[in-house]
């Protein structure tokens, strides 16, 4: 059954919209507290951890996707170089390193100043994107920092279209 299809209507706060997608999705959750939500999304390469926190201050909803990643000290240069043609072609979103943490990170915020509240489908394309970004782009992080692909050989990897199945 479609998200739409779904009475979610009404005055729900966003992180119990959010509760709401993750058990339609049957997706791990743990809800933190009023204003915050965690959960666990697998995908193709990994297991994605999601947070999303609702800040009443400025209406947004704040999302950080995150995977762990320990590249070697000697190649953060070329991880940050990837991370700003990644960026480059992202336009819902973006990439951070979160070094002492050892993760990659995944972040947006949606904006709902003044709207009566998100609807299921901005949540779910937001989850989605998140997950759709992170596995595209993960491959060519693998080969920058540990293959001996140069950013720019890498970053083929992520525009590339795929044919068939292997």
């Amino acid at each position: 059954m479609a998200l739409s299809e779904h009475d979610l209507s009404g005055d729900l706060h966003p992180i119990d919209l959010v509760e709401h997608i993750a058990e339609h999705h049957d997706w791990e959750f743990d809800r933190i507290g009023d204003d915050q939500i965690a959960m666990a999304i697998e995908g193709q390469w990994r297991t994605y951890s999601i947070t999303l926190a609702w800040s009443s201050h400025d209406e947004t909803l704040r999302m950080v996707c995150t995977f762990e990643m320990e590249p070697p000290e000697e190649r953060l240069p070329v991880l940050y170089e990837m991370l700003n043609l990644v960026n480059d072609q992202c336009w819902s979103g973006a990439f951070t390193w979160w070094g002492e943490q050892k993760l990659m990170v995944w972040r947006y915020g949606l904006v709902m100043a003044g709207a009566p509240g998100a609807s299921p489908e901005q949540i779910d394309t937001l989850l989605g994107a998140a997950v759709t970004s992170a596995e595209r782009y993960y491959p060519a992080f693998q080969l920058a920092i540990w293959g001996d692909s140069s950013p720019r050989d890498a970053m083929q990897v992520a525009i590339a279209e795929a044919y068939g199945r292997a």
